[in-house]
C-alpha cells in the first residue's frame, strides 16, 4: 500500500490538495481512500460531500472517510475506558464526569495511527491518503511510537508482570476498601496490545518506499518557517518527505495595484522555498478565484498539480537516518535541515541516544555496532548532524 501524509500549518490549504491527489490516483486506477485524521474536519466540506467515520464512495476508485475518534476508542479502548470510569465514579465523580475524564488527553491522535493500522493490515486499498492535524498535532502523531515505546519498555511490561502476580492476593483486601477491583488480565494486555498495532504501522511509516509526508505550504514568512521546522522534527523521526506544495501564489496575471506589493513579496518567498528546502521538488498552486470546493473545482487543481504525473511516485528519496564507518570509528548521520547546532541536546543512556530539539524528543536505539560505543563528537555538516562514536 503506498500511504501519503498531507500536512502543514493550519489553513494552507492541505485538505484541498489531499482531496485532489486523492482524484488523481483514483483517475489512474488506484482503489483510493482519502482519510481525515484531523479533529476539525473539513474534508467532506472540499468534496462538498457527507462523510463519516467508514469510508463513502465518492467516485469511481475513491473513497473518503473523516476519523470518529469516539467510536474508535470504544471499539479499540473500550474495556480500559469502562474501568477507568469505574474507578472515577468509586472515587465520588458522576457518570457523565467519569465517562468524559476516562477519555485521556491526545488519545484522537493515537486512534489516527490505530485506523492508518488496520486499512494497512485489511489491504482493500492501493493508496491511503492522510489528511492529517496541522504539523504540531501531526508531529506528536508521528513521534507516538516512538515515546510510547520508551514508556512500555521501561514501566508498563514490569507494571503488567507484576500485576498478575499480585492481583489474586490483593484484590480481596483490596476491594472493600477502595470500592473497585484492581484491573484484569484484559485491561492490563489492552494497552500493551495496542502499542504493539503501533509499533508495527511505525516499520510502514519509516519505510521511504511506501510511505511519505507532503507539505503544503503558502509563500509567507511564519509559515514557511513552520514548515521548515517540520521538515526538520519529521526527519528526527526519520520520516521521509518526498514534496512541498506552495499554494495560493497570486497569478502574474492579477495586475490590480492593490496586490503589487503582496505580488512582490511573494516573488521573494518562493524563491526561499525553493531554496530552503533543496533538494526536494517544490510545485506551485495559483490562488485560485474560487472557493476548492466540489468535485469540478477540485478537477481544476488536480489538472494543476500532476497534470499527466502519478502521483503515487516517490518524488525524493530522502535518507534520514545512516551509520557510517570510518576506519575504526562510526559516526551516525541524522538529517536535520536547518537545525542549528546550538538547538540539538544529545544524552546516550545504554543502548539509547536522546536526541532533543524544542519540545521533541526521540529515544533512538541504537544499532549494536554503536550501543557498546561513546559519542566523541558532534557537528552539523550539510544539513546532517553527525555524532561520531569511538571505543
Amino acid at each position: 500500500m503506498r500511504v501519503i501524509l498531507m500536512t502543514g500549518k493550519g489553513g494552507v490549504g492541505k485538505t484541498s490538495v489531499a482531496a485532489a491527489t486523492g482524484l488523481r490516483c483514483a483517475e489512474l486506477g488506484y482503489k483510493t481512500l482519502v482519510l481525515s485524521t484531523d479533529p476539525a474536519h473539513s474534508l467532506a466540506d472540499s468534496f462538498d460531500l457527507e462523510l463519516g467515520h467508514e469510508p463513502r464512495k465518492i467516485c469511481p476508485n475513491l473513497w473518503g472517510a473523516e476519523l470518529d475518534a469516539l467510536m474508535e476508542l470504544e471499539s479499540n479502548w473500550g474495556a480500559v475506558k469502562r474501568y477507568i470510569t469505574q474507578v472515577l465514579q468509586a472515587r465520588g465523580l458522576d457518570g457523565v464526569q467519569a465517562e468524559e475524564l476516562a477519555i485521556l488527553p491526545g488519545m484522537d491522535e493515537i486512534f489516527g495511527l490505530v485506523r492508518m493500522k488496520r486499512h494497512y493490515d485489511e489491504g482493500e486499498y492501493e493508496v491511503l491518503i492522510i489528511d492529517s492535524a496541522p504539523t504540531g498535532t501531526a508531529l506528536r502523531l508521528l513521534s507516538i511510537p516512538e515515546v510510547g515505546g520508551w514508556y512500555m519498555r521501561r514501566f508498563y511490561k514490569p507494571l503488567q508482570g507484576m500485576s498478575v502476580v499480585l492481583r489474586p492476593l490483593v484484590e480481596p483486601l483490596f476491594k472493600p476498601i477502595a470500592g473497585f477491583s484492581l484491573p484484569d488480565k484484559e485491561v492490563m494486555d489492552a494497552p500493551y496490545e495496542f502499542y504493539e498495532q503501533i509499533e508495527a504501522l511505525e516499520k510502514v511509516l519509516t519505510d521511504n518506499s511506501q510511505t511519505t509526508v507532503r507539505l503544503v505550504t503558502n509563500p509567507e514568512k511564519m509559515v514557511i518557517k513552520e514548515s521548515l521546522r517540520a521538515h526538520a522534527y519529521l526527519s528526527l523521526y526519520n520520516v521521509s518527505t518526498d514534496l512541498v506544495v506552495a499554494n495560493r501564489i497570486i497569478p502574474d496575471t492579477v495586475t490590480d495595484s492593490f496586490f503589487q506589493r503582496w505580488k512582490e513579496n511573494q516573488q521573494i518567498y518562493r524563491e526561499e522555498i525553493h531554496k530552503n528546502f533543496y533538494p526536494l521538488p517544490v510545485k506551485e498552486v495559483p490562488l485560485y478565484s474560487e472557493e476548492m470546493c466540489g468535485l469540478e473545482a477540485l478537477e481544476r487543481l488536480k489538472l494543476t498539480l500532476y497534470k499527466d504525473e502519478n502521483p503515487t511516485q516517490v518524488y525524493y528519496k530522502e535518507n534520514t537516518l545512516k551509520v557510517v564507518q570510518n576506519a575504526e570509528n562510526y559516526s551516525l548521520e541524522l538529517y536535520l535541515p536547518g537545525i542549528p547546532k546550538e538547538q540539538i541536546q544529545l544524552h546516550k543512556t545504554g543502548d539509547e541516544l536522546n536526541i532533543r530539539i524544542g519540545n521533541h524528543r526521540r529515544n533512538l536505539v541504537l544499532p549494536q555496532a554503536l550501543a557498546t560505543l561513546k559519542p566523541s563528537g558532534a557537528k552539523i555538516e550539510n544539513d546532517y548532524l553527525k555524532i561520531c562514536f569511538s571505543p
